[in-house]
């Protein structure tokens, strides 16, 4: 599952230089650069793809620019399979991975219109508590709106 990106290799004019255009933009219009892991800091998709590409062991930096990554590979090491690593660098589920389990059932929450002993008020439900008034009217508006038309 996820999205597959779409990698074509483009021919580099220095050796040892292995360079990917991407059907996505992964700097926006900044170029970024990353010499180790320590460089390649934070959730960000240039940072999480140089992450992978350097824990490879075939990498010695990747510079990225927009849809460009430019690859330095090791030497003594082939490209062979960097082009794979950007490509499924979204993927999150691959074959063979087991679903995980869990050892006991979700929690029920409890019912909304239950009675408070003595309150006066009903027992707040989990859906009231994280979900904020202004969305639950949007949401009941919607909800209206549909079935009056169906």
């Amino acid at each position: 599952m996820g999205q597959q990106v779409a990698v074509v290799e483009k021919p580099s004019p220095r050796p040892g230089l292995l360079r990917l255009e991407t059907n996505r933009s992964l700097t926006g219009m900044g170029h970024e650069r990353f010499n180790s892991m320590h460089d390649a800091v934070g959730p960000r998709p240039a940072a999480v793809l140089a992450r992978q590409l350097l824990s490879t062991g075939k990498v010695d930096s990747v510079s990225m620019y927009g849809n460009i990554v430019s690859v330095d590979v090791s030497k003594g090491s082939t490209s062979e399979g960097l082009a794979d690593v950007v490509r499924n660098m979204y993927q999150y589920w691959k074959p063979g991975m087991e679903m995980p389990t869990f050892d006991s059932p979700a929690e029920e929450a409890a019912p909304a219109a239950a009675a408070d002993s003595g309150g006066g008020g009903a027992v707040e439900s989990a859906y009231s508590r994280l979900v904020p008034q202004s969305l639950r009217d949007r949401s009941a508006a919607a909800l209206a709106k549909w079935q009056a038309g169906h």
